[in-house]
């Protein structure tokens, strides 16, 4: 017996929303692009996986993950980053800077940003990185906003690879 994906507890697509304004598909890229100057790329990840997990955007957790992965990350650091503070080790402290507060630009609705939270991030980046890791975390944020919103399919499973 087959099941609709009603049944399964999953849906479609709403709509391509770059399709249908891609002035703002450019917009986000070119802010993507920008925030992206001047930031290592390995914590630029690690920063788009755990936004995505807060999220709950398997279109951009899929990506992100997949690009790790071809950049030689660890399956056991992308295991684990949801639980980075539990594992001793495994994060650079700059790492762990970077996602902590991630987590709090992700979670406004704990309240702003904690000053110890952006104090820790201040000590591992110059001020120059620490703009645009803030504006690497806030992209992430509206990818993500964009993509659970209008239910984004993500890649491996448009190509079958799900399984």
């Amino acid at each position: 017996m087959t099941t609709t994906q009603e049944e399964r507890g999953t849906h479609g697509p709403r709509m391509n929303i770059w399709k249908l304004v891609p002035a703002v598909y450019q917009g986000m890229s070119a802010f993507q692009a920008a925030a992206a100057k001047e930031l290592d790329p390995v914590i630029a990840e690690l920063v788009k996986i755990r936004a995505s997990q807060i999220n709950k955007c398997a279109f951009c957790l899929d990506m992100h993950l997949t690009d790790a992965r071809k950049m030689g990350e660890s399956q056991l650091r992308l295991d684990l980053i949801a639980a980075w503070e539990e594992s001793a080790g495994l994060f650079t402290e700059r790492e762990q800077a970077a996602l902590a507060l991630t987590e709090a630009i992700t979670l406004l609705t704990d309240g702003f940003v904690p000053d110890e939270v952006y104090r820790r991030a201040a000590e591992h980046f110059d001020e120059t990185e620490l703009a645009h890791l803030i504006a690497q975390i806030i992209a992430i944020n509206a990818w993500n906003r964009f993509q659970v919103t209008t239910r984004a399919v993500p890649a491996s499973l448009k190509n079958g690879d799900g399984e």
